[in-house]
């Protein structure tokens, strides 16, 4: 059953409209006004860009998205909602700047510690974690503490922190940095593979390369304020110039097509070049080649295929997971009271007879208190296991006679 309905399919996911925030000194004066009166929307199954160098707001605008920081001014709604309401959060997935864990647990317990704030069954936690680690590739490691990862090591982990509540909006604040080449193409074509399944992806990021290549649409902050919006088309498209590919051609017909070119246009050709593939694909290509070869490696491997609760839209929030597994026990047990009672077997019969005899009271003796060597012991006590009541009685008249 999905999250969300058709109505909200159809509005933005997230609306902003004049968002400011000013932080002030402990005199409340404004000290930095670090958002400045930005409009954006983000759409429903988008892979969303903000951009921009350092300091122009990109994470100050994520953490007011999140909650964790209140406007100053301006309009902004998270599922149509306030971004401080609580009722939105388990379904959004983040990973911060710098992925902050418990340097003493391992990847299976980081993950499984963070399935329980969700409040995801401890079955479906185990089988997500096993997914998620091989997904990112640390599968190999997971039995390793997490204050021994590298910085790469560790944003793969927040990576399949951010993704195990199966969120419907995945945010994701510069998610490749410290990521190797083959870490980085991987989160890439994760986030085409949720866009295509469904989810809303915010990406964060000053490396303009990585956005590039997954963004739907983009605006690009400075100083606070939005100094360009648009589709990756709009914004990198050069209108004053054309590109040809064709085959390698001989001298000869570069000739002729320059000769056609000054006569028809009025223009020449201005250089001839050999296409250059990417320095990444160089990389990716080598990479591979030395483990075809099997050669051996430490650390993170390349990471699997994308888990299987991402791509089939497996809920996992608290609410449909546990009414999910009430469902299943209100079944079994309907199965249970159709069917004839048999006859118990012998089995059954001995487990009732041992829960029998563990909840029926027993009457545990009395010990008698300890007496000096020359106290002479009574006689007329009826059972060696009760307390003679004429000792006792004489006890409490000597104090009874030493009270007076």
């Amino acid at each position: 059953m999905s999250r969300t309905t058709n109505s909200e399919s159809m509005r933005p996911l997230v609306e902003a409209e004049g968002l400011v925030k000013v932080f002030g000194d402990f005199w409340l004066r404004s000290k930095a006004r670090a958002v400045d009166g930005i409009d954006f929307e983000i759409r429903p199954h988008e892979i969303f860009g903000l951009l921009g160098p350092n300091g122009s707001g990109k994470s100050t605008t994520i953490k007011m998205i999140l909650g964790l920081l209140r406007k100053s001014k301006g309009r902004l709604t998270v599922f149509d909602r306030d971004p401080t309401d609580v009722s939105i959060k388990a379904r959004i997935g983040y990973l911060p700047e710098e992925s902050y864990m418990y340097r003493f647990l391992n990847p299976q317990e980081t993950l499984d510690y963070f399935g329980k704030l969700f409040g995801i069954p401890r079955q479906i936690r185990r089988r997500r974690t096993d997914e998620l680690l091989e997904m990112v590739g640390l599968e190999g490691a997971s039995h390793r503490a997490v204050g021994e990862f590298s910085k790469g090591m560790a944003r793969r982990l927040g990576l399949a922190q951010a993704l195990i509540n199966d969120p419907e909006f995945l945010i994701l604040d510069e998610p490749t940095s410290g990521l190797d080449p083959i870490g980085t193409r991987q989160v890439k074509d994760l986030l085409l593979d949720l866009r295509r399944r469904g989810k809303t992806i915010l990406l964060s990021s000053h490396l303009l390369a990585d956005v590039e290549d997954v963004c739907d649409r983009m605006v690009v902050l400075y100083g606070g304020k939005i100094r360009a919006a648009g589709t990756a088309d709009e914004l990198l498209c050069d209108t004053q110039r054309t590109t040809i590919n064709v085959r390698r051609l001989r001298p000869e017909t570069i000739a002729k097509v320059d000769e056609l070119l000054r006569k028809e246009e009025g223009v020449a050709i201005d250089r001839v070049d050999a296409p250059r593939q990417k320095l990444e694909d160089l990389f990716i290509q080598i990479v591979e080649k030395a483990r075809s070869e099997q050669a051996s490696t430490s650390g993170a491997n390349q990471g699997g295929k994308t888990a299987s609760f991402l791509m089939q839209g497996e809920t996992g929030g608290v609410d449909e997971s546990g009414s999910a597994v009430i469902a299943d026990l209100e079944k079994a047990s309907s199965v249970r009271a159709v069917q004839p009672s048999a006859p118990p077997s012998q089995a059954t019969v001995q487990s009732a007879e041992i829960v029998a005899d563990l909840l029926e009271p027993k009457q545990v003796p009395v010990r008698e208190p300890k007496r000096p060597a020359d106290t002479k012991r009574p006689t007329d006590s009826k059972s060696s296991g009760t307390v003679d009541r004429s000792f006792i009685d004489d006890l409490t008249d000597g104090d009874s006679e030493k009270r007076a």
